[in-house]
């Protein structure tokens, strides 16, 4: 198994380099499905070999990434939720806006853009065609460009369109021969663009953001990367859709639920870092002169926090340590006033200088947690966090790392985790019986994917199975009609040899079958009993070697003009031992075993009887 992870790993990393799709960061179950599903279709089963298929056919790209990204979706798909949005999240955020101030919206994932357009008839709805033209931007994005295509074009058959309520399909929708087109003046506001949930930037300042059954192919380290994108983009206060398969009780740092069933957040707001809210003011040089009492109290009691805490200054310098940070890490008072990068402590246990450029470029504050450290001969599990330091003009001062010691508290919350997810399964199942696998989803995290999976498919009227159903389709057909052409071809060989075998064996003349090396191919019943050769031993031996009492050798021309074409060869009358030892006259007759244009061997006929010197009336035998 870790020569197969190996292999599938190098394959994520070969595509990703090639194609900058970036798979790492889907659940590997889910993703090793789906990728052996492509592979079985093309004949191959090894993932190094799929790697070098890949290579030399770069087509294949195309079929494995609509093999991997499944792209289902549909308009006002779980129409209870989109209601609520509409009106619980939609009309107050238009309400509580400006009259004119821009309204932007979020699709991610947007798949063929059912979505994305969806969103826009809600808008829409609300605040009439002619405002929304001037104030919405609707960014939907995905990272299948094909679909990206379709959606762009905003076309649609009848079958996607049917769920739709008459009156809106009339509204926005104008018809071109067997599709429905959405409205081209009302379609200007629609952005569709490829974005890489993973590792591309997200849309900045958006009011709602959608991104349903999307979280879920993905691993937790992932998911959480891709919600702090997420919260970087949405305005304070602002709307978080998820679809019915996923959840964010793991991040109540920044998303709040509002209506659990729906699967609407709200994200929470940063908290801005006011004047004297740092650890210790940092200074430009080391402290010089008597701190006052109050200074005092404060600087003691940051010394002895049980909590390690470091402070940099916007320049890069070590301003503060207190005296847990230095007991974790060995650092000392000369420390203070030394580049950050300098010390061990910037990239062990973990590369800190990334985090602390990014917390300042985004002015927010980040987390990095269970991070391992082996320290005085014990392992630690610390939570990172990495908060810049503003002024009272929202002027970067610098940076504050604060290390919890979660090690005793690492059991304590995985077990919280799962009751958490029991009791989100078991709030689930109260909600719909359709939902079971959901509840299951949160008790068993290893085949999450898998559950949610095909609880989606049961509620969206088999959707995904429809899928799956039409990539299976033509390999049944195929493997149905191999079968049955297979099974005639059975039953028709097992016919010709079960009459093949009942004509050797009501032969009274010994038959072989030679092909045109003499090798023996057939050697029936009549001529074991003759020669006392069986079948087993004669098949597959060369005629002339063939100990038996009847002088081969002299078959040779006989066979020779036989496989030369001639029709008209003579009988041999040859004197012969039988099986018994008993003298006998066998009468041999050749005749050819024809192959499409010339014989492709010949049919030995022989014939005996009882052989008695001077017998009267017996043919005349040829001498040896």
């Amino acid at each position: 198994m870790d020569r197969v992870d190996s292999q599938f790993e190098a394959l994520l990393l070969h595509v990703k380099e090639l194609r900058g799709f970036d798979f790492t960061g889907y659940k590997r179950s889910s993703l090793m499905r789906r990728v052996d599903r492509r592979m079985s279709q093309v004949g191959i089963t090894d993932y190094g070999e799929y790697q070098d298929f890949l290579e030399m056919h770069p087509d294949e790209f195309t079929a494995l990434f609509n093999t991997v990204l499944i792209n289902v979706t549909a308009f006002f798909r779980d129409p209870e939720a989109w209601e609520y949005l509409r009106a619980e999240v939609l009309v107050p955020m238009i309400e509580a806006k400006a009259p004119g101030a821009p309204i932007r919206v979020w699709s991610a994932g947007c798949a063929s853009g059912e979505e994305a357009y969806t969103l826009a008839i809600l808008i829409c709805e609300i605040i009439g065609p002619e405002a929304f033209r001037e104030r919405v931007k609707i960014y939907a994005t995905d990272v299948d460009e094909e679909q990206l295509a379709e959606a762009r074009h905003g076309a649609y058959g009848q079958r996607s369109i049917s769920v739709l309520p008459p009156e809106l399909l009339e509204r926005y929708f104008e018809q071109s021969g067997n599709r429905y087109v959405f409205r081209k003046d009302l379609r200007r506001s629609l952005i569709f663009g490829r974005n890489d949930l993973v590792q591309d930037a997200p849309i900045s300042r958006v009011d709602v953001l959608t991104c349903r059954n999307t979280l879920m192919y993905f691993n937790a380290e992932t998911q959480a990367r891709m919600v702090g994108r997420f919260h970087f983009a949405l305005l304070d206060g602002g709307a978080f859709f998820l679809g019915k398969a996923e959840m964010l009780l793991s991040h109540s740092n920044l998303f709040l639920p509002e209506d659990l069933k729906r699967r609407v957040f709200r994200k929470v707001p940063r908290l801005t870092a006011p004047t004297g809210s740092a650890l210790v003011e940092p200074p430009s040089v080391p402290f010089r002169g008597q701190l006052t009492s109050l200074d005092q109290l404060r600087n003691a009691a940051l010394l002895g926090s049980p909590v390690a805490q470091i402070v940099i200054t916007a320049g890069g310098l070590v301003a503060f340590t207190n005296g847990k940070a230095n007991e974790l890490f060995g650092l000392a008072a000369l420390d203070v006033g030394r580049p950050f990068q300098d010390l061990d402590v910037s990239y062990r246990p973990i590369e800190l200088r990334k985090h602390i450029e990014q917390a300042q470029a985004e002015r927010a504050a980040r987390r990095i947690s269970d991070v391992e450290y082996k320290g005085g001969g014990e392992t630690l599990y610390l939570d990172v966090q990495v908060n810049p330091l503003f002024d009272a003009d929202d002027g970067l001062l610098g940076v504050a790392l604060i290390f919890h010691d979660v090690t005793a508290s690492r059991q304590l919350r995985a077990d919280l985790e799962l009751a958490n997810r029991d009791l989100e399964a078991a709030y689930e199942e109260l909600q719909s019986t359709n939902e079971e696998l959901e509840t299951t989803n949160e008790e068993l995290q290893s085949t999450v994917e898998e559950l949610e999976t095909t609880n989606e498919e049961l509620q969206s009227t088999n959707e995904e199975l429809e899928t799956m159903n039409e990539e299976l389709q033509s390999t049944n057909d195929e493997l149905q009609t191999i079968n049955e052409q297979l099974h005639r071809s059975g039953t028709e060989l097992d016919e010709a040899n079960a009459f093949l075998d009942a004509v050797l064996a009501g032969l009274r003349s010994g038959v072989a079958v030679v092909d045109r090396d003499l090798r023996v191919l057939v050697w029936n019943q009549e001529a074991e009993n003759l020669w006392g050769l069986r079948s087993a031993e004669a098949v597959g031996r060369h005629l002339l070697n063939l100990d038996i009492g009847l002088p081969v050798d002299r078959l040779r021309p006989l066979v020779r003009q036989t496989l030369g074409g001639d029709p008209n060869t003579d009988e041999l009358l040859l004197e012969a031992v039988n099986r018994r030892g008993r003298p006998i006259t066998v009468r041999v007759a050749c005749s050819p075993l024809m192959g499409s244009d010339e014989p492709a061997g010949a049919i030995i006929a022989m014939e005996a009887g009882e052989f008695a010197p001077g017998q009267p009336g017996h043919p005349p035998v040829q001498p040896q």
